[in-house]
């Protein structure tokens, strides 16, 4: 089971035991897991991952660690990947929220954008750690926050940027709330995140991330999550158990992207849309970009 249907799956415990099974990494993956670990032989990997994802299921049983989708880098997969990487030579800060144990923003660092100007964030501190275990390193070379994104204390809902921010910019390495980075971000990734909260929460997270997104042209906030073809509560029983989770259709996470939380013509709003099977059931997956014109 993966993140892809975690929201439908309450309460969130460690039900299910851990299945080796599940493990399934595609050539480019295992190849990044390689480079990253210094791990060759496959074998070893695989035990080296599954050591790992025992101890981070102690910690957030989430169905994202049963599955090991927290293995697959979601961001380099977009349509706008490129574009991402532009900006990030251009002097842009990337934030990864909900990065669990970090494959995005190092395939990123890999990948040419700076390391310095990368901040991951989720809701377990613990992610920091276990991320240096899974990628066998003895320092973090990203900086991690970890916060509850609902915490006005630590994410509060502004108003989108019109202007750039005055006085100079917070040294990143020292930040401890995302509130101090309010219109500074040139990219914002949220993948396999939206889909856990209902519609209100959905609405409040949106505001609170456009919040923190730059006024400069070509700054962007996009991600991946489940999509229905209308707006609704959406119900399956999936591998014997009742699931149940809020979903827009594409038409209303448009809408609500350029016209709610920024003002109509603000941004451009571009999606693609795929198909996972889990348990014999067909989820439709969006892959969405919101970038400021």
């Amino acid at each position: 089971m993966s993140r892809d249907i975690e929201p439908l799956v309450k309460p969130v415990v460690p039900t299910f035991p851990l299945d080796d099974s599940l493990y399934c990494l595609d050539p480019e993956e295992i190849a990044f897991f390689k480079r990253q670990t210094g791990i060759q032989d496959e074998a070893a990997l695989k035990t080296h991952i599954i050591d790992v994802q025992k101890e981070a299921y102690k910690v957030a049983p989430y169905a994202c660690i049963r599955g090991f989708d927290f293995l697959h880098p979601n961001m380099s997969k977009l349509h706008i990947y490129n574009h991402i990487l532009k900006r990030g030579s251009e002097g842009a800060i990337l934030l990864d929220v909900g990065s669990c144990l970090g494959a995005d923003v190092r395939k990123a660092a890999e990948d040419g954008f700076p390391v310095h100007n990368i901040i991951a964030s989720d809701l377990k501190e613990a992610f920091s750690e276990l991320g240096r275990k899974l990628f066998k390193s003895s320092s973090e070379p990203i900086l991690f926050i970890p916060g509850d994104i609902f915490d006005p204390a630590f994410l509060s809902v502004s108003q989108p940027a019109s202007s750039v921010p005055e006085g100079t910019m917070p040294d990143i390495q020292t930040l401890r709330s995302l509130n101090d980075l309010h219109g500074r971000v040139g990219v914002i990734h949220a993948s396999k995140l939206f889909h856990l909260f209902d519609e209100n929460k959905q609405l409040e997270l949106a505001r609170a991330l456009g919040g923190l997104l730059s006024c400069e042209s070509g700054s962007i906030i996009c991600g991946t999550h489940t999509i229905a073809s209308e707006k609704g509560i959406v119900r399956h029983t999936v591998l014997g158990v009742d699931l149940s989770y809020f979903c827009h259709s594409q038409e209303t996470w448009a809408s609500l992207w350029d016209g709610v939380v920024f003002e109509k013509g603000q941004v451009k709003v571009e999606m693609m849309t795929s198909t996972v099977n889990i348990g014999g059931i067909p989820f439709c997956l969006l892959h969405w970009s919101v970038t400021r014109l």
